[in-house]
């Protein structure tokens, strides 16, 4: 699991020692991701299955992508779709996947960057994995998150962001145990390349056998824990959660997480996918590729794709970069 790295964590800022009075928040639900298909068949887990909306605002849908090592021929990805009103976050943690839209935005995503796509007032969009790789096959893992908009903001000019991972802020604990790489938001004053609509903290963190995190946590954002990797526990209670498993947790100041002594061979680490943001508190209308506030404005929104004015297909995909290419 690469994604971004570095030889030496030591060399990094660090987390600061939470003092006696910090609340460490608590474990509210622990559930496991489904397993199931997406696009023209690969496989993902559903994160967010059978978590209330109200536990998630301000995010609307989490799958991990892979783990699944391809066969010659055998990568997939989507066909063209449209969204509207809401943000997909795609982070690739290994492989490689070519992205367009409609309104011009794409690129080419590797390993520990971040594409991310407001959909806004609307647009089309494919992803698939380029050609080389479709014909050499690989390693494939990645996440796709869905990101409300608040209703000022749903139709918004679509916008695209293309995020390396070399750009995400890096740091470590007091004892060096762990690499947290925050791509949106800020941890303890260490701010990500994203930008947001909604303040919102994203952070994948690895975690070496035996080390435990104590990480700040703003107290008016919610906070999710999803298991990328490995095993380990959650809160002070300490509770067991492995590869596939997201801990919903309950006010407080901090989190705490700790990766078992022993893991796998194929998963030396805990690697966790943490998200957490201010609560929207608006209606949630969805339905498939569209989150609006109202019913109407779903049918508006089906109404608007099915007349073509969510744009159109490009006439020609983007070039292969092989993704580390300048931005498009």
């Amino acid at each position: 699991m690469p994604a971004i790295t570095v030889d030496n964590v030591l060399v990094l800022p660090r987390l600061p020692r939470l003092d006696e009075a910090t609340t460490i928040r608590p474990v509210r639900t622990v559930t496991t991701a489904p397993s199931g298909f997406e696009g023209e068949g690969f496989p993902v887990r559903r994160a967010f299955a059978g978590v209330s909306t109200t536990d998630l605002d301000p995010f609307i849908h989490l799958d991990q992508m892979g783990e699944v090592d391809y066969a010659p021929g055998e990568p997939k990805g989507t066909p063209w779709h449209p969204h509207r009103g809401f943000e997909t976050v795609t982070y690739i943690i290994d492989g490689v996947f070519d992205h367009q839209d409609s309104n011009g935005g794409g690129g080419t995503i590797t390993d520990g960057d971040t594409q991310w796509m407001t959909a806004g007032s609307g647009l089309l969009h494919i992803e698939a994995p380029p050609e080389h790789l479709v014909m050499s096959g690989g390693l494939f893992h990645g996440t796709q998150l869905w990101v409300n908009l608040p209703r000022s903001a749903k139709m918004n000019p679509p916008r695209y962001q293309d995020i390396r991972g070399r750009e995400s802020a890096l740091l470590t604990t007091p004892d060096g145990g762990a690499l947290i790489r925050v791509i949106a938001g800020e941890v303890a004053g260490h701010r990500g390349p994203g930008s947001t609509f909604t303040p919102i903290t994203i952070t994948h963190v690895t975690v070496q056998p035996g080390a435990q995190v104590d990480l700040p946590w703003r107290p008016d954002f919610n906070a999710l824990v999803y298991v990328l990797g490995g095993r380990g526990t959650v809160g002070t209670d300490r509770r067991p959660v492995r590869t596939g498993q997201l801990a919903v947790h309950g006010a407080g100041d901090a989190l705490r997480f700790s990766a078992d002594t022993s893991q796998d061979s194929n998963t030396p680490a805990l690697d966790l996918y943490i998200m957490g943001g201010q609560p929207i508190r608006e209606p949630v209308a969805q339905y498939g590729p569209f989150v609006m506030n109202t019913r109407d404005e779903l049918l508006k929104a089906f109404e608007d794709f099915q007349a073509g004015r969510l744009g159109v297909i490009p006439t020609e995909r983007l070039p292969h970069t092989g993704g580390q290419g300048t931005r498009p």
